[in-house]
Parts: C-alpha cells; structure tokens; sequence
C-alpha cells in the first residue's frame, strides 16, 4: 500500500462544536476592541486567516490586516474556555470516531505500530497512513474543539496546517505535506494526500494541489454541490466505516461512491 497522508477538516466533518469557535471570537473581540463583535458571512470552508480579516474589517478598525496576529494570539489564550462548552454542546458527527480509528488499525495492519497518526513512529519506515489537520481552526481551537469531544488519539497535530497560516485554503496543503516528510520520511505529493471535507472550498484545496479530495456531504453542503465542485469521491457521511476507507484509500473511484 502506498504511504497516505490523510489531512482532516474538522468543523461539519469530525465534529459540531456547538458554536464553541464563535463564542471564541466573541471573547477575543470583546477583549482586544470592547462592544459586540460583527458577525462575519459563511464561515464554511473558510480559515481563520480569512474569517478574522473580515470580522476586523467589518469592525471599522484601521489596517486591520496588521491585527490579525495579535487577535489570534487572544483567541489561543483564551481558547481552553470555550472547552466546557464545546463538551456540553458539541457532538462527534456519526462515524467520524469509527473511522479515524479505522485509518489508524488500516496503518497498523500493513505493519507500522502504534503511534501517532495511526502508525509506526516518526522515521520507522513503517507506516502506510499519517492522519493530520488540514483545518480552517488555529491550532490552539483545533486542539481544544477535538480534545473536548475525544478525538485527538489518531491525529499527529504536529503535521497538520491550521487557519491563522494563510487566507487560502489550498496554501495550508505545501506545508502539511512538508512536515509529513520531514516527520515520516516518505513522499506525499499529488494524489499521496488526501484531503476530507465537507466544503467546496476543501475540494478545492485539494485539486489546485494535485491532491485526492474525498468530500462528506455533513456540513452546509449536498452530495449534488460537492460533486459538482469535483471532488473524487462524494459521501453522505462517515457512518459506512468500509466505505469511508475504499474512498480514502483510494479503492473506491466513483465520484458520489
């Protein structure tokens, strides 16, 4: 089997997080600025980057673009307070848990051992599939979101690329490809990655970088849209465990498999 890496979206396709990241923004925009926050258009698909830009946008405030940075870095501070929340309102969407574990035993299985991303240590050659982030979330929310609800076990957060990077989707691919090579040794250019979502913008990511895009029609988006945007394999859900892996693994073809 060739080495994978397999880069996750989170929000409407692991998980719900019960309007955790936008009480974050909220937090973060009271401190820094004081009054209501504006609240931004679709954050679908889109990455912190790019959401934060416009909340600051809409704000009035001047060069704006110049305080991205530091409206991330209160959002990561206060991030853990939004973790009660998120494990009282969020749910792990059906199927998400079955097959992030599944990924890691299929890694396993063709003879890496336990370890993160669902495989052999860093380095050991053995590992045919790395699961990572490839999510529109700064880290510290990504890690917050996804630990509260118990889904950190089979992800190498290190690999992963997050939202406060670059405004574009597709910009985050280079560097998770980059730190998966450093990280395990192996070459996952073109269809070696494969990216999951539920957006068009996540297709997007992936075809503009040569990559496979396997899209689940769990967020904002149908199975018809996710098609018609081009991604390679369309799924309903996560919840067809033996499916969900023919389309990772790249066993299954068909667009809408």
């Amino acid at each position: 089997m060739p080495r994978l890496l397999v880069l996750w979206d989170v929000d409407h396709t692991l998980i719900n997080a019960g309007g955790g990241g936008l009480e974050l923004y909220r937090i973060a925009f009271a401190e820094l600025f004081g009054g209501e926050m504006p609240v931004p258009g679709s954050m679908a698909g889109r990455t912190e980057r790019a959401i934060a830009l416009e909340v600051l946008t809409l704000a009035g405030l001047p060069e704006p673009r110049g305080k991205v940075a530091a409206f991330h870095a209160v959002m990561a501070a206060h991030a853990p307070e939004v973790s009660e929340l998120i494990r009282a309102r969020g749910i792990v969407l059906p199927g998400a848990a079955e097959a992030l574990a599944a990924l890691a035993m299929a890694g396993a299985g063709a003879g890496g051992g336990a370890g993160a991303g669902g495989g052999g240590a860093a380095g050991d050659g053995g590992q045919p599939v790395v699961q990572a982030l490839l999510t529109g979330n700064i880290r510290a929310l990504a890690e917050v979101k996804l630990g509260a609800l118990g889904l950190t076990g089979h992800l190498d957060l290190d690999v992963g690329t997050y939202g406060d990077a670059h405004e574009v989707r597709a910009e985050l691919v280079g560097p998770a490809r980059r730190r998966a090579a450093l990280a395990y040794g192996g070459d996952f250019s073109g269809e070696a990655t494969v990216l999951v979502g539920d957006t068009p913008l996540d297709v997007e990511a992936a075809l503009v970088t040569g990559a496979r895009a396997v899209a689940v029609a769990t967020g904002y988006f149908s199975v018809a849209e996710l098609t018609a945007a081009g991604a390679h394999v369309v799924l309903p859900d996560l919840t067809d465990t033996s499916r969900v892996l023919r389309a990772v693994l790249g066993t299954s073809q068909s667009p809408a498999a």
